[in-house]
């Protein structure tokens, strides 16, 4: 058996200075990296808490369209908040995104690389075979 695997970027110039994929696909499964609220296309990132959560959303719907694959494969969740009082403000992005799919999920508070980051979000999904 052969597995398959597929590496998925965002253009972002973190991912070639660190040295990682935003996704990586193997086999059915799409494993969505820690992703922020920057515009990738511009290398920008908004003060706004909320629009940085919309924009962490984009950033992995775009590399699970990538993927061939889309929110609704998305099996877990884990959302990374420099500050625990952001998550309960992000709950209606989150909603938005995964009210319908509703993943396993994980919130944590920690620090992120860089200052302007008030939220990290990182999916797992699973490619439906069924055309």
């Amino acid at each position: 058996m052969v597995m398959i695997r597929k590496l998925i970027s965002s253009g972002s110039t973190f991912e070639k200075e660190i040295g990682y994929s935003r996704a990586v696909v193997v086999d059915n499964w799409v494993l969505v990296s820690g992703t922020t609220g920057f515009d990738y296309s511009k290398m920008i990132i908004s003060d706004d808490l909320l629009e940085q959560a919309e924009q962490c959303f984009k950033n992995i719907e775009s590399a699970l369209n990538q993927a061939e694959s889309s929110m609704k494969d998305v099996v877990r969740v884990t959302y990374v908040f420099p500050n625990t009082e952001d998550f309960e403000k992000c709950w209606p992005v989150m909603r938005k995104y995964l009210g319908d799919v509703r993943p396993s999920a994980m919130m944590l508070t920690a620090a992120l690389s860089d200052p302007r980051m008030k939220i990290e979000i990182q999916v797992t999904a699973y490619r439906s075979t069924e055309t």
